[in-house]
């Protein structure tokens, strides 16, 4: 299986120009053009929801280019087969939400960052270790997003709530 190769290429506006396997790929007909902010949105379009693994290519305003492959999630059995991976995507899964955009500095460039939403806190015993016990029911949206780079453990956070 050849996997979709998408390039990504950022303008100093924030809006981004997108090409599927060498052919562009535009917002549904009406939707403004893809932006930084609307990141999250063409990924999800190009994917499906995460449903078809994808080649992604980043390539930035100063020259720096990130290159990433975004896997498919598992998805409940619906008894919906899989789409086959060769079939373009579909462009009207967009999403119409707002989306909150979360930057943090410092990390070294190309390093991996993971995004990780706050929905409490606690404090560790006097051994030092600490412990949360979530309930599925808990994990609900969130007021606080951490930035945790891997390789520099740089970590920020914003409150977006």
């Amino acid at each position: 299986m050849t996997l979709p190769h998408v390039v990504v290429t950022a303008a100093d506006t924030g809006t981004l120009t997108v090409n599927v396997d060498d052919k562009p790929f535009h917002p549904p007909d009406g939707d403004p053009p893809w932006t930084r902010a609307t990141f999250g949105d063409l990924l999800d379009t190009v994917t499906r929801d995460r449903h078809v693994p994808v080649r992604i290519e980043v390539r930035e305003t100063d020259g720096t280019v990130f290159t990433d492959l975004v896997q498919a999630s598992r998805r409940p059995a619906t008894g919906q087969p899989d789409p086959p991976a060769d079939e373009p995507p579909q462009r009207d899964a967009v999403r119409s939400f707002e989306q909150v955009e979360v930057v943090g500095e410092r990390f070294r460039p190309g390093e991996q960052v993971l995004v990780a939403i706050v929905i409490d806190d606690v404090h560790a015993g006097p051994d030092g270790t600490a412990r949360a016990a979530l309930s599925p029911g808990r994990i609900e949206p969130a007021d606080e997003v951490v930035l945790v780079g891997r390789m520099s453990t740089t970590l920020r956070t914003q409150r977006v709530g």
